[in-house]
């Protein structure tokens, strides 16, 4: 299933696919029509639909982190936009390991290998949108978060939750590393910046700054 989301700057598709209900976003410049699909993790021919219908041209496909759930449609995604794939190069062994499906005997095709190595700082041109590339790890070793500050969005992957936080059990994880993160990247964000993660409902920054259980 999927939803339109109406923002001010950003036209936004939330799409929940995967058996862990992964959120997938494509993220599109009102004027050009040029988008960025973030962790299309399943179901690749329901992300390819909204492409077509929406007659959006994909600038990048990037994955937030590696594990399996995130990038399970990376191959037909990619092929069949084209479209550069992106991810921070600490996740690539997670990647190549095909996010760990093999732990759980998940069937999913292996990854294309990306196109562009993601670093904290970097800025994603898509049309008038600029999204800025926070180095957020813990969940995963390289684990990034994509901002676009004049829509006052963050896609924060498997980071924060609202009111909770990624898990750190898997292998790679760590906890101190996560908490800094959320405390040096996404809480440093404006109270009134949207929060989108990979599983569940958005959320704001002042929301989970006051009321997050993990934070207090």
């Amino acid at each position: 299933m999927f939803q339109e989301i109406p923002l001010a700057r950003m036209r936004l598709w939330v799409l929940t696919v995967g058996p862990l209900a992964t959120n997938c976003y494509i993220a599109a410049c009102p004027e050009t029509r040029e988008a960025v699909i973030i962790d299309p993790g399943w179901d690749p021919e329901q992300i390819l639909m909204v492409v077509r219908a929406a007659d959006l041209k994909v600038r990048y496909v990037v994955n937030t982190h590696a594990h399996w759930d995130h990038i399970g449609a990376n191959r037909e995604v990619v092929s069949a936009t084209g479209a550069p794939l992106a991810l921070h190069p600490a996740d690539l062994p997670l990647l190549q390991a095909r996010g760990g499906a093999d732990w759980w005997a998940i069937p999913i095709p292996p990854s294309p290998p990306p196109d562009l190595e993601l670093q904290d700082g970097d800025v994603l041109k898509v049309g008038t949108l600029r999204f800025q590339v926070l180095f957020t790890p813990g969940h995963t070793p390289g684990h990034i978060s994509l901002y676009e500050p004049e829509a006052g969005v963050v896609f924060d992957g498997d980071v924060l939750f609202a009111q909770g936080i990624g898990r750190t059990d898997l292998p790679g994880g760590d906890y101190e590393t996560l908490m800094r993160s959320i405390r040096e990247k996404l809480l440093d964000l404006p109270d009134e910046t949207r929060v989108y993660p990979g599983h569940g409902s958005w959320t704001t920054v002042g929301q989970e700054r006051m009321g997050n259980p993990f934070l207090i």
